[in-house]
């Protein structure tokens, strides 16, 4: 369980893609899915740096012409944080099948309650990354 308050969207993005695909562990394979599932919590109060809450966008198409959609960054936070994060982190993933059973077991809540307490999830900190002073 990573609580995502304060850390910047990028370096937290990496790290958890990380622990998705199972590198951080001695018995790391690229072609198995060795990962770990991945808990998310407070992702409403992750932190972009710099301008790229107006100035960085996320596309989509509708497979019509003149289809093309972008929201920006800060629209999509406001909205739905979760799916902003849940896009990060699966751009990093593997684009095959193992990355996408890598993505499901990504879990992502915009506030502080989730509903994996049965399961016991273990806080992880992120402490290697340097994170930007407030």
């Amino acid at each position: 369980m990573i609580d995502a308050e304060d850390v910047v969207l990028g370096r937290l993005a990496t790290e958890v893609a990380t622990l998705l695909r199972g590198k951080h562990k001695p018995t790391y394979a690229p072609h198995v899915d060795t990962g770990d599932f991945v808990i998310i919590v407070n992702a409403e109060k992750v932190r972009l740096t710099g301008n790229k809450r107006d100035q960085k966008f996320a596309y989509r198409h509708s497979g019509y012409p003149g289809g093309l959609r972008k929201r920006s960054f800060g629209e999509l936070l406001d909205t739905r944080p979760d799916r902003l994060l849940e896009k990060v982190v699966k751009g990093m993933l593997p684009k095959n099948k193992l990355g996408r059973a890598q993505a499901k077991k990504l879990k992502v809540y915009a506030g502080p309650q989730h509903p994996h307490a049965a399961q016991q999830p273990q806080p992880f900190q992120i402490t290697k990354i340097a994170q930007v002073a407030k």
